[in-house]
C-alpha cells in the first residue's frame, strides 16, 4: 500500500503536521510527504492526504499567501510553500490513480473562526470522484504564526494511524 501526503505550509506548522501524519501512516504503508509545489499532478496511490493552513475561512489564495509571506518576513521566518497552494494543485489534479483521500488543515484555536481549508479540500476531492470516507480534520495552532497547540502532534499521529487502519480494512478481502 502506498500513500502520498501533499501539504501547503507558509510558516511550517502545516508541514510539521504533514510529516507527523506521514510517520503515522508509515507504520502500515510506504509513504511520501511532499510540499505542494513539487507534488505530482497524477499520483498513483492508495491514499492521498492533503493538508493546508486555513486562510480567510478556507483554502489559501495568492492574496492570502502574500499576506502570510509578509508576516513571515516580519517575524524572520522562511516561507515553506512559495509557488502555489493546494487550491491550485487540486484544480490541476488528475485523480485516476487515487483510491481514497483525506484532508486536514491547521487553524487558530481561539478565537474559533468559521471555515476550514480541510473541508474545502475534501469537497474538491469528492467532486473529482475520489472516495473520502473520513471527515476533514483540523489541527490547532496558538496564533496565526504558531506554534502548534499542546497535544496536536499526538492527535495528528493518532489520526494517521486511524486512516491507515481504515484503508487496510477497506482493502481486506470479504469473508462471505
Amino acid at each position: 500500500m502506498r500513500a502520498l501526503v501533499v501539504y501547503e505550509s507558509m510558516l511550517g506548522n502545516t508541514e510539521e503536521i504533514a510529516q507527523i501524519i506521514a510517520e503515522g501512516l508509515a507504520t502500515d504503508m510506504v509513504v511520501q510527504a511532499v510540499e505542494v509545489g513539487i507534488a505530482p499532478s497524477a499520483p498513483t496511490v492508495d491514499l492521498l492526504v492533503v493538508g493546508a493552513p486555513t486562510h480567510a475561512f478556507g483554502l489559501s489564495r495568492p492574496s492570502t499567501r502574500s499576506s502570510a509571506a509578509a508576516e513571515a518576513a516580519r517575524t524572520g521566518r522562511a516561507v515553506v510553500s512559495r509557488r502555489f497552494g493546494i487550491r491550485e494543485w487540486l484544480a490541476a489534479l488528475r485523480p485516476d490513480g487515487v483510491r481514497m483521500a483525506a484532508a486536514f488543515d491547521t487553524r487558530v484555536r481561539k478565537p474559533r473562526l468559521p471555515g476550514s481549508a480541510a473541508r474545502a479540500a475534501l469537497r474538491r476531492l469528492r467532486r473529482l470522484g475520489i472516495s473520502c470516507p473520513e471527515p476533514a480534520m483540523s489541527f490547532y495552532v496558538e496564533t496565526a504564526v504558531g506554534p502548534l497547540s499542546a497535544g496536536e502532534r499526538d492527535r495528528a499521529r493518532r489520526w494517521a494511524e486511524m486512516l491507515a487502519k481504515a484503508l487496510l480494512a477497506a482493502n481486506a478481502p470479504s469473508r462471505r
